[in-house]
């Protein structure tokens, strides 16, 4: 009896042994396993469906053409490559490179694949130490398959948005190779919709054609005198009637970040906030006659950095970029022949915070700094006007900033070099070639974008002269944005802005992410922005 209950036992255990293997050869036959087991995209699986041979379609020959130009292309000789009716995206999937690769399939409408590249397919690959940088990547076509490789989804996107244009304007890539990469990290356009409300599907369609460009953010200027422009749960008294709900917002930011554009929020202060400040006069800004400084917020009162506070709190989440906006220009009090006179009160506070001898200005540069505080308490690098840094003083303005310098009109008025010799990187919004404001007013012009193509760089930060040699370069002048202002709303419908700006945002475009003189003449550019789609 005991040696037959020993044979049942030996014989459970072989049972369970041969279930154990079994389940290890199907899991492993289904897919799973670590990270290390996903497939390798140039392998083809031996469990795959057998493909219909590929069909080789020739590219064109020639040049490369791509708005912004790429840093080097090398043209070969060779078929080049067109897509075809087998052609499909290959990109492991769960890479940095998979996102790209669904987008390129669906806008070449091919099919996608995880591994087993072949002739007629573009293939995706994501190496940490291809020596691309972070937005880089290098593009190979040869005997008609096409390589994109990049250290960053990023690049990989960038790489397809090269493919893609290629396409469009000559049917395919001709055989060669590129290298590219952007000569600044910071490429992108402002919006000012406090003004003049945009919807949000105009908003995305502007996001598409940054991608398609190369530029990488969009900064909401979503709140100033004439609106408060997304919904707010902790002060709902201060949003406009036309606004973005924080559902539309978040559609936005996640389709921003699928093109890898960082969306940049504003909250302009101390001015420019006539439209938080309708739902709370008690904050207003007085004169000694009792006369409004419109927009201006009472810097004494110490209702008002709360109020501003609780705003950057609660949309620092809705927006989980790097920078938030904190404004700083154009303080209606600091236009005062005499500040402290006309505004007794605010002097009062500047002497009682920041001892005898402080003025208007201090207290203007101290709310600065108390804002960029609150942003970097929530993990943001808070960027600012530069006519809200103000030379001379007991107070200075905090070192963990960017400046976007648009202006040399502002009082006392300071060459970028002054900012740069101070440590403060320059973002450049160059009012003379990058502020398209509605109606022209204030002796603005609508900018050309032939005039930022022969006379503009991201060095060119005031005026139309560059900075000294040695002084710019990405190191110092980060990069640029176009900027859309709406002081006249109604002088342009959405559409006219979307086709004003076209040529503009696609010439600032060549010229942050290409390094020197752009090859071909603007009419020949122009044609080449209307080619590549």
């Amino acid at each position: 009896m005991k040696r037959t209950v020993w044979r049942i036992w030996a014989i459970v255990a072989v049972v369970g042994l041969i279930a154990t293997a079994t389940a290890l050869v199907l899991t492993q036959q289904s897919g799973g396993g670590t990270a290390a087991d996903a497939p390798d995209p140039t392998q083809t699986s031996a469990a795959s469906d057998p493909l219909p041979d590929p069909v080789r379609a020739d590219g064109p020959s020639g040049d490369l053409q791509t708005v912004p130009q790429v840093t080097t292309w090398e043209p070969a000789e060779g078929p080049g490559w067109a897509p075809s009716e087998t052609t499909r995206v290959v990109a492991a999937d769960g890479s940095e490179a998979a996102g790209p690769a669904d987008q390129l399939a669906g806008e070449l409408s091919v099919d996608r694949a995880a591994d087993g590249a072949r002739a007629s397919d573009v293939l995706l690959l994501i190496d940490p130490n291809a020596g691309t940088g972070p937005e880089g990547y290098s593009l190979t076509t040869r005997d008609h398959q096409v390589t994109i490789t990049a250290e960053t989804g990023a690049g990989a996107f960038y790489g397809t948005r090269t493919l893609l244009q290629s396409v469009n304007a000559d049917g395919g890539l001709p055989e060669g190779s590129v290298q590219d990469a952007p000569d600044r990290e910071q490429r992108g356009l402002m919006l000012d919709t406090a003004r003049k409300f945009y919807s949000a599907e105009w908003i995305e369609d502007r996001l598409h054609e940054l991608a398609d460009l190369k530029l990488n953010e969009f900064h909401l200027h979503f709140s100033d005198d004439q609106g408060f422009r997304i919904e707010s749960e902790s002060h709902p008294e201060i949003v406009s009637e036309e606004h973005l709900t924080k559902d539309e917002v978040t559609e936005i930011v996640e389709l921003a970040e699928s093109l890898h554009i960082t969306v940049i929020p504003e909250i302009d202060s101390p001015g420019h906030l006539g439209a938080v400040l309708d739902a709370h006069p008690d904050l207003q800004l007085t004169k000694t006659d009792g006369s409004v400084a419109r927009g201006a917020i009472d810097l004494a009162n110490p209702d008002a950095a709360a109020l501003i506070d609780d705003l950057l709190r609660e949309y620092a989440p809705l927006f989980p970029g790097e920078y938030f906006h904190i404004g700083g220009d154009e303080y209606p009090a600091l236009y005062a022949s005499d500040p402290e006179a006309s505004y007794p009160g605010l002097a009062r506070a500047a002497q009682e915070q920041y001892g005898d001898g402080a003025t208007v200005r201090d207290l203007a540069t101290g709310w600065i700094n108390d804002r960029a505080d609150t942003v970097r308490e929530l993990g943001k690098t808070p960027q600012v006007w530069n006519d809200g840094m103000h030379a001379g003083g007991k107070v200075q303005p905090d070192q963990d900033r960017q400046v976007t310098y648009w202006t040399g009109r502002e009082i006392g008025a300071r060459e970028p070099q002054e900012y740069l010799d101070a440590g403060f990187p320059l973002v450049n919004l160059n009012s003379q070639y990058l502020y398209y404001v509605l109606g022209e007013p204030n002796e603005f012009t609508y900018p050309t974008g032939e005039a930022i193509y022969n006379e503009w760089t991201p060095d060119v930060v005031r005026g139309s002269t560059a900075l000294p040699e040695g002084e710019g370069g990405p190191e110092n002048v980060l990069g640029a944005r176009f900027a859309i202002w709406c002081d006249l709303a109604d002088a342009q419908t959405p559409e006219q802005v979307a086709e004003g700006i076209r040529l503009p945002v696609a010439a600032m475009a060549q010229k942050t992410w290409h390094a020197g003189e752009p090859s071909g003449s603007w009419q020949e550019f122009t044609q080449r922005v209307n080619d590549v789609g």
